[in-house]
């Protein structure tokens, strides 16, 4: 049989259970909320099933984060080289106005 993959140390805090029992109220799906903090889905199961954080009080509207869904891990790599492409195009931009008010 394989190895299981190493935790990854995140833990969910009471602050954190609040956030997700108001993610859970506004109907975001429990697969966009794990997303969201990096977790497995099955923590956001046991906050929902009032497994863990029984007494939690739920957050509400203003200090959620936004529905998901959220990007990817590729999506984002995506995005940080479309913003490298970007920051470099600015740059030579710049070099190039700055060099003619000379």
């Amino acid at each position: 049989m394989g190895q299981r993959a190493h935790s990854s140390g995140i833990q969910l805090s009471e602050r954190d259970a609040a956030i997700v029992k108001g993610m859970l109220a506004r109907g975001d799906r429990q697969h966009d909320i794990a997303a969201w903090f990096g977790v497995n889905g099955g923590r956001i199961a046991e906050i929902a099933t009032r497994q863990k954080f029984r007494f939690v009080v739920p957050e509400t509207g203003a200090n959620l984060p936004p529905p998901g869904p959220y990007p990817s891990g590729r999506d984002a790599l995506a995005a940080l080289a479309a913003l490298r492409t970007a920051k470099q195009a600015i740059a030579a931009a710049e070099e190039m106005v700055s060099a003619q008010l000379r």
